[in-house]
C-alpha cells in the first residue's frame, strides 16, 4: 500500500470507498454506482497522489510502464486521461501506436515497442501495446500461428527481461460485458464527437465477440504470470473503473509526499521607460462569445 508523509505523519492514500452493495454482470456483489460528487470528490483526492507520485518517480529516477488492454470501449482511454490530467507530459507519456509501416513488420516483433520504454525519472502508459499480436493480430488473421506461437513464448522472457534492467511493469485488462459494450458502441454512433471512435475493425471485433473471448483466455494462459501479472479491472461502471485502477496504480509503487513548500511570486519588473506597441497593430482572434 502507498504511503505519503504529510505534516509529518504518515498518511494511506488508498483506502477504498465503503458504498452499498448491488449485484455485478457476473453475479458478484459489488458497490452500487457512484454519484457523481463522489466520483469527482475522489477522482481530485487520487490526481493529487498521482502528481506525488510523478514526482518521486522523477525524484528515485524511476522507470514505469503501465500497459492498458481490454475490448474496445472498455474505457482504458478514459482511465489514461484521467491519470494523465494533471500530470506532466515530460514526466508521464502515452504511448498509442498505429498499424506498423512496411519497415517495422520486418522488424523483431517488440522493436518498435522498445524504442517508448522510459529513461530514468518516466512513466509511460500504452494505450494498446505488444499485446496486440495476441488480442487483434491473432483474431483478424494478420499474423501467422508460428508468429503468435512464438510472441506466446517469448513475451514471458521479454517482460522479465525489461523488468531485470529496472523497469517496473504493470498490466491492467479492462473487462466489459458484452451488453455494456452494445451499449457504448451505439452511444458512439449517436454522438459526432465520438463517432470517430468507431473503426471498422472495431465493428468487426464485435462481430467476433467470441473469437475474442478464446484469444484473450489463451494470452492470460501463458502471460499472467508471477512476476509481471494481469490485474483485472472490472469496467462496466466507467467512473468506478477508474478510481479502482488509479488507487491500485498508486498502491503498487510506494512514493512519499515531495510537495514542494508554498511559491511566492517576485515583484513585477516596472520600466517607466518602456512603450507598449499601439494594439491596432496586432490581429486578434474575433470575439465570437
Amino acid at each position: 500500500m502507498s504511503k505519503n508523509q504529510k505534516n509529518g505523519k504518515v498518511t494511506d492514500s488508498t483506502v477504498p470507498l465503503v458504498i452499498e452493495k448491488g449485484k455485478s454482470q457476473t453475479g458478484v456483489s459489488k458497490p452500487k454506482k457512484l454519484k457523481k460528487k463522489v466520483y469527482q470528490r475522489e477522482l481530485a483526492r487520487l490526481q493529487i497522489e498521482l502528481v506525488k507520485l510523478q514526482e518521486w518517480i522523477k525524484y528515485q529516477g524511476l522507470k514505469v510502464v503501465v500497459l492498458f488492454e481490454g475490448r474496445d470501449a472498455a474505457g482504458k482511454g478514459g482511465a489514461i486521461k484521467r491519470i494523465t490530467e494533471c500530470l506532466n507530459p515530460r514526466v508521464c507519456r502515452v504511448v498509442a501506436l498505429g498499424t506498423p509501416t512496411e519497415r517495422e513488420r520486418t522488424q523483431w516483433y517488440f522493436q518498435r515497442y522498445v524504442a517508448q520504454l522510459p529513461a530514468a525519472g518516466e512513466m509511460v502508459l500504452f494505450d494498446r501495446s505488444w499485446y496486440n499480436r495476441a488480442g487483434v493480430e491473432r483474431v483478424m488473421g494478420f499474423c501467422t500461428d508460428a508468429e503468435y506461437i512464438e510472441f506466446l513464448r517469448s513475451c514471458p522472457e521479454f517482460e522479465c527481461m525489461i523488468q531485470r534492467a529496472g523497469i517496473i511493469l504493470i498490466k491492467y485488462w479492462f473487462s466489459v460485458s458484452a451488453q455494456e459494450q452494445e451499449r457504448r458502441f451505439q452511444s458512439r454512433i449517436e454522438d459526432p464527437t465520438k463517432r470517430w471512435k468507431l473503426s471498422p475493425m472495431d465493428l468487426e471485433s464485435r462481430a467476433r465477440w467470441a473469437d475474442y473471448s478464446k484469444a484473450k483466455d489463451e494470452m492470460f494462459a501463458t502471460t499472467d504470470i508471477k512476476q509481471s501479472p494481469w490485474y483485472v479491472v472490472e469496467a462496466d461502471d466507467k467512473k468506478r473503473a477508474r478510481l479502482n485502477c488509479i488507487s491500485h496504480l498508486l498502491s503498487l509503487i510506494p512514493y512519499q509526499d515531495l510537495t514542494p513548500a508554498p511559491i511566492e511570486l517576485p515583484p513585477r519588473q516596472l520600466d517607466p521607460e518602456y512603450i507598449r506597441p499601439p494594439m491596432s497593430i496586432q490581429t486578434f482572434v474575433p470575439e465570437v462569445f
